[in-house]
């Protein structure tokens, strides 16, 4: 069963290493680029849209629809100047997220993981980071939040392959924090609610540098 799975990763949208994790860190340019310039911005969805607060449905039709998705969000996390970007932050129910994120060593990895999950980490590998974290879901409002500063997570790629990431720093952060999304919570929604209220009155405050969609 190993082996077999092995064997379906490396016939998958991107190489994997010695260990089985994929190789997200060449041709990040041309990968995106590709992406982006088939697909179409589209607004982004704010907290409070109910499409945020709840789980996602899963991945199970891998075909054009698909492809054409996740087009879509590429060119929209770069209209937004994001890192990594959930379906559902353009109102779309589906357990997908891209990511375009360089780690804590400046390397940039670009990817894409549906029906993702977070592996359970042993207690030495939990070691917090307590940076800022900010949400293009809740523009313009940083927060420290302490999260591991090193995932790993399951999914699929865009084919439907399986696959495993890592990540490291901030790179780990996205993984988490995009994950989350698909699951119905937001970066504030870890927060105390004094945290949390702080969060939102700074959104409240100020106007978010790229399109989004109203509530209500």
């Amino acid at each position: 069963m190993a082996q077999q799975d092995t064997d379906q990763q490396h016939a998958g949208v991107l190489p994997v290493d010695g260990e089985g994790y994929v190789i997200d860190t060449e041709g990040c340019e041309e990968r995106e680029t590709a992406w982006r310039e088939r697909g179409t911005s589209r607004p982004i969805t704010v907290v409070g849209n109910p499409v945020l607060h709840q789980e996602c449905q899963d991945v199970t039709d891998f075909g054009e629809e698909l492809q054409q998705l996740v087009a879509d969000m590429f060119a929209s996390q770069r209209t937004a100047e994001g890192v990594g970007l959930a379906a559902n932050q353009i109102g779309v129910d589906k357990k997908v997220f891209v990511y375009d994120c360089p780690d804590d060593e400046g390397v940039r990895h670009v990817g894409v993981i549906c029906n993702p999950e977070l592996v359970e980490l042993p207690a030495e590998k939990r070691r917090l980071d307590d940076s800022n974290e900010g949400c293009l879901s809740v523009p313009t409002a940083y927060m420290p939040l302490a999260r591991p500063d090193y995932a790993e997570v399951t999914g699929r790629d865009e084919q439907g392959n399986p696959v495993r990431v890592r990540g490291t720093g901030y790179f780990a952060r996205c993984l988490q924090h995009e994950t989350d999304h698909l699951y119905g919570y937001l970066y504030i929604d870890r927060l105390s609610k004094r945290e949390r209220k702080d969060a939102l009155r700074q959104m409240a405050e100020n106007e978010p540098r790229y399109p989004v969609v109203a509530n209500g």
